[in-house]
C-alpha cells in the first residue's frame, strides 16, 4: 500500500459565526461535534430565503472521509439518514437532506440551541438543584411521544417498521432552551422488518439498557420504554439508576432490574408517578406497558394536573445556563447574518452604522459584512456540547460546553471513575 494511499484526506475547513465556509449550498458556521465517525457543523444555506425570513440554521453531520472509502461505514451513515428522513414529528429532531457534497457524505438536521439530560443533570449537581416534578414529567411526555411516533412508523409501502431506538439515553434527548424536548441520534435504531440484529453483540449504553437487551435477545419497543423509564427515574432522583464498579457488576444490576420507586429519594413523587415509573421499569417484559402511546397518556394526565406551562422549563433552562445560552443566542445571531471574507465590501465611513441597521431588520443587503461585534462573546473561550451516537460500535461523542469554573462533560459512551450520580444530593435523600 502506497504512502499516498494512507494519507488523511484534508480537513474541512469549519467556518465560525462571523467567517462562513462554503460547502456546496451551505455556509458552514463552526464545528459543534467531533466522533469517531463524524463530524457536526453549525450551518445556513447560502440562498437566503425568498419570502424574506429570518435564515434556518442547520445541524450538518459530515462523515469522515477516512471512513468513507469503507462501503460498511457509508451503508450505516446513509442507512441512519434515510431513517431520519422518515421521523417527521415534533418530539424529534427534524432531518432535513441527506446527500454528498465533493465526496463527503453529509446528514442536515435542524439546529436547536439547549443542552443534552446529561449535561441538565450534572448542572442540577454542581448547583444543588433537583430538577422540578413537573419539567420531568414534560421531558417524560416529549420522550414517550417520540417514540411513540418512531415505534409506529411506517414504510413507503405502507407497513409498520417495527422500529426499535435501543439507544435512549440522557445524551440523546435534548432540551431546548425554548422549553421544547426532541429526541435524537437514531443512529442504531434498526427496522426489524428490513434488517436483522445480530444476536449477542450489545449497543447502546449499558447503564440505559433493558435487561434483555443486556442479555442479547431480540428486543422490541419495550426495551425503548424501560430505558425511557430509567431517564424519568434519574430526573426524579438525581441519581444514577443502575451503577456498578465494573461492567460486569453494572450489567448484573442490570439484568436483576431491582428498582427503589423515586418517591423513595424525593418526596415530592406523587404515588400515580411512581406508578408509571416502575411500570416502565419492570424486569419482565411483559409487565411494562405494551406500547409508548400508553405511556405517553399516563404521563399527559399527571403533567395535566400541574397546570404545567411550558415557559417554565424555558426560564429554569435560561437561568441555570444563562452562560451557554447568550453565548448561543450571541453565535447564532452572528451566524444568520455573516458574510464569508472574500464577499464583504470594503469598509467605508458610517458602514458600519448603515450594516447595523439592516441587521436589526432581520436582513442585509447584497455583499454587505454583518457589524462587528462590539464587545467579547458572552462565553469566553468556551468549547462544544456534549452528547452522543452509537452504532454497531462506532462513537459519536458531542464536545462539552465548559463555563468558567470549568463544568465539563465526560464522554457520552464512558462511566466517570468516581460513578456517575453517586455523589449527587446525599443530604436529599
Amino acid at each position: 500500500m502506497s504512502k499516498s494511499s494512507l494519507r488523511k484526506p484534508p480537513k474541512l475547513p469549519p467556518g465560525s459565526p462571523h467567517d462562513p465556509v462554503r460547502f456546496g449550498h451551505y455556509y458552514l458556521l463552526g464545528l459543534i461535534a467531533r466522533g469517531g465517525m463524524a463530524e457536526v457543523y453549525r450551518a445556513r444555506l447560502v440562498d437566503p430565503p425568498k419570502d424574506g425570513s429570518e435564515p434556518r440554521l442547520f445541524a450538518i453531520k459530515v462523515m469522515r472521509p477516512e471512513l468513507a472509502k469503507e462501503a460498511r461505514f457509508v451503508d450505516m451513515f446513509h442507512r441512519e439518514g434515510q431513517l431520519a428522513l422518515m421521523l417527521k414529528d415534533s418530539a424529534i429532531v427534524e432531518t432535513v437532506e441527506l446527500g454528498n457534497i465533493d465526496g463527503r457524505h453529509f446528514i442536515s438536521m435542524e439546529y436547536i440551541g439547549g443542552r443534552d439530560l446529561t449535561q441538565i443533570l450534572r448542572r442540577c449537581q454542581k448547583s444543588s438543584l433537583r430538577i422540578p416534578v413537573p419539567h420531568v414529567v414534560h421531558v417524560g411526555v416529549g420522550i414517550a411521544k417520540g417514540l411513540d411516533f418512531a415505534h409506529n412508523l411506517v414504510g413507503p409501502d405502507g407497513r409498520r417498521l417495527s422500529l426499535v431506538n435501543r439507544d435512549v439515553s440522557p445524551s440523546n434527548v435534548r432540551v431546548a432552551y425554548t422549553g421544547d424536548v426532541k429526541l435524537l441520534d437514531f443512529g442504531i435504531a434498526q427496522a426489524l422488518m428490513k434488517f436483522t440484529s445480530e444476536i449477542g453483540i450489545l449497543k447502546g449504553k449499558f447503564s440505559y439498557m433493558s435487561p434483555e437487551q443486556i442479555r442479547g435477545m431480540p428486543v422490541d419497543q419495550r426495551t425503548d420504554i424501560f430505558s425511557a423509564g430509567i431517564i424519568i427515574h434519574e430526573m426524579l432522583t438525581t441519581e444514577k439508576l443502575f451503577r456498578g464498579d465494573t461492567e460486569f457488576a453494572l450489567m448484573e444490576r442490570v439484568r436483576k432490574a431491582d428498582v427503589v420507586p423515586p418517591s423513595k429519594f424525593n418526596r415530592r413523587v406523587s404515588p400515580e408517578l411512581d406508578r408509571i415509573v416502575m411500570k416502565a421499569l419492570a424486569r419482565d417484559v411483559s409487565e411494562r406497558y405494551s406500547n409508548s402511546a400508553e405511556m405517553h397518556a399516563d404521563l399527559k394526565a399527571v403533567l395535566e394536573g400541574y397546570r404545567f406551562d411550558i415557559r417554565e422549563l424555558r426560564d429554569f433552562m435560561r437561568k441555570e445556563f444563562k452562560r451557554e445560552y447568550n453565548k448561543d443566542l450571541h453565535d447564532s445571531e452572528t451566524a444568520r447574518v455573516s458574510v464569508p471574507a472574500g464577499e464583504r465590501l470594503p469598509s467605508f465611513e458610517g458602514h458600519s452604522e448603515a450594516a447595523t441597521a439592516v441587521t436589526q431588520n432581520s436582513g442585509r443587503l447584497p455583499g454587505m459584512p454583518a457589524p462587528a461585534a462590539t464587545g467579547p462573546s458572552p462565553v469566553e473561550g468556551s468549547q462544544l456540547d456534549v452528547g452522543g451516537l452509537v452504532d454497531d460500535g462506532m462513537q459519536i461523542e458531542i464536545l462539552a460546553h465548559s463555563d468558567s469554573s470549568g463544568d465539563m462533560q465526560e464522554q457520552a459512551a464512558g462511566e466517570p471513575k468516581s460513578g456517575f450520580w453517586s455523589r449527587m444530593f446525599k443530604k436529599k435523600k
